[in-house]
């Protein structure tokens, strides 16, 4: 993996570009406020999990050029000096707001909102972006394979399948977060404290002279709940019978009844019945059964169905690739200026109606109601209060003839501070924590807005001040 501590030049060489522009226009010390915010759930669904705040926090506390930087950007021959000099004392100084990492999203709303002078605020834009693309699309799908479960633990499986080291690494941490019991990743475990684990692999059978010595082997080694992967040969009359043996004659003798046995290819449905079966008759009851082999939230959800015999998954390619839809598309826009404590707020505008932005510097709440459920996310200005039980009228957002109306409710502001000044000023907490965070948030949300097919359309709803204003900035730009 790339240290954090080296990271200025992981940009889009255009924010350089600009930053040189902004130093030699006077701009260097005007504030901008820039947005972070996706425009379209992941696979159809009706929701996102927020992740990758904490590794963005690292990397600001760390931006530093280097000399070997700064000679790079010399030997392009298109920076003058004085904004080398500029960037060798580089420091970020500014204020970014968030929401926490195991949060639900929608689309829309704020999720990083970055107060800085320009120059800093453009310069982390990249690395930002690329960690909350990354890993909450990671999270995300992690949460709708979890959900598919319907409470037996996943297992990220993985990395010899992720777009190289940082997306195996990180990607098992959002899938943690996004409800994983574990990972087959080590250092994910070390670096983390996501918990790894992991029995054998076919060549371990391979390598013996029968299956029966292979399995036999292993649980003397580890006698304490081994897996035994059942599918090297024949499943129904090598696999499982040797397995069963196994644990007669090497287990049970030691006391030991805890095991399983792992399924990585075939009818999972019709296998596992049978094994199953077969395990039931020869009195092990206690022993688990785990498959795997490219599995997604669709496979299981209709493998379950259908009366799959399942203790336990471990999802691999489709998860850490997240390869249904393997791009996120979070975005970073500007929204507001400020000068002598004057904010100005911009707007972009476009042709296509998706990709116009909300101005100014905002605020999000999200409302719950009388039965403790999300009913609704609120974008306001940021100097707008919302008080609980307020009468709100709501538009969804897709269809504004359709209106919400909400006279009992609580408010919760979700964006929380996490640099001020410069200074980290938020305290991260265990990531098994953000975890549970993470397993709050989807409890508090309707099963219409959680299902996987034609999810209710989730209210994110403009305060009437912030209407106003973006639909008076579109009137004075028209023609």
């Amino acid at each position: 993996m790339l240290d954090n501590t080296a990271l200025a030049l992981l940009c889009d060489f255009y924010e350089i570009t600009m930053g040189r522009g902004y130093f030699k226009a006077g701009l260097r010390d005007r504030i901008a406020y820039f947005d972070v915010f996706y425009r379209k759930n992941p696979d159809g669904g009706g929701y996102a999990i927020a992740a990758g705040l904490e590794q963005i926090a690292d990397y600001i506390k760390n931006l530093r050029f280097g000399a070997d930087d700064i000679e790079y950007l010399r030997s392009k021959k298109i920076f003058d000096e004085d904004f080398l000099t500029y960037l060798q004392t580089f420091r970020f100084t500014g204020d970014i707001w968030a929401v926490p990492e195991g949060t639900v999203i929608f689309p829309g709303e704020p999720i990083i909102t970055v107060r800085a002078p320009v120059i800093e605020a453009q310069l982390i834009e990249t690395y930002v972006l690329l960690q909350i693309n990354h890993q909450t699309l990671v999270a995300t799908k992690a949460s709708r394979i979890v959900r598919a479960a319907d409470g037996r633990p996943v297992s990220e499986f993985g990395s010899r399948r992720a777009h190289g080291e940082s997306a195996a690494v990180l990607g098992a941490r959002a899938a943690y977060i996004g409800g994983c019991a574990g990972t087959a990743c080590a250092i994910s475990d070390k670096m983390f404290g996501v918990p790894a684990g992991g029995t054998m692999a076919h060549s371990w059978v391979q390598m013996f002279d029968d299956e029966y010595e292979a399995f036999a082997t292993y649980c003397r080694l580890y006698p304490d709940s081994p897996t035994l992967l059942v599918d090297t040969y024949n499943v129904l009359t090598s696999g499982i019978p040797n397995a069963i043996r196994a644990v007669k004659e090497i287990l049970w003798p030691m006391g030991k009844t805890k095991c399983a046995i792992r399924l990585d290819s075939g009818d999972i449905t019709y296998l596992t019945r049978k094994a199953r079966k077969m395990l039931d008759e020869a009195g092990l009851t206690d022993c688990r059964i785990t498959v795997s082999n490219s599995l997604d939230e669709h496979i299981i959800d209709e493998i379950l169905r259908q009366g799959a015999q399942v203790d336990a998954f471990g999802v691999g390619e489709r998860l850490i690739t997240a390869s249904s839809m393997p791009v996120f598309g979070a975005v970073y826009k500007l929204a507001a200026t400020e000068e002598n404590g004057e904010i100005t707020p911009k707007i972009k505008i476009s042709e296509n109606t998706a990709k116009i932005t909300n101005p100014h510097f905002k605020k999000v709440y999200r409302l719950y109601g009388e039965e403790g459920k999300a009913e609704a996310d609120y974008i306001c200005l940021h100097d707008e209060t919302l008080t609980d039980n307020e009468p709100l009228e709501l538009f969804d957002p897709d269809y504004t003839w359709k209106r919400k109306t909400m006279t009992k409710y609580t408010a919760r502001e979700l964006l929380k501070p996490i640099f001020l000044g410069g200074e980290c000023v938020y305290e991260f907490p265990p990531l098994s924590e953000v975890r549970e965070n993470c397993r709050r948030e989807i409890e508090s949300m309707w099963g219409e807005v959680l299902r996987f097919e034609n999810p209710h359309n989730y209210y994110v709803d403009l305060s009437q001040k912030l209407w106003d204003l973006k639909h008076e900035m579109l009137r004075s730009r028209r023609g």
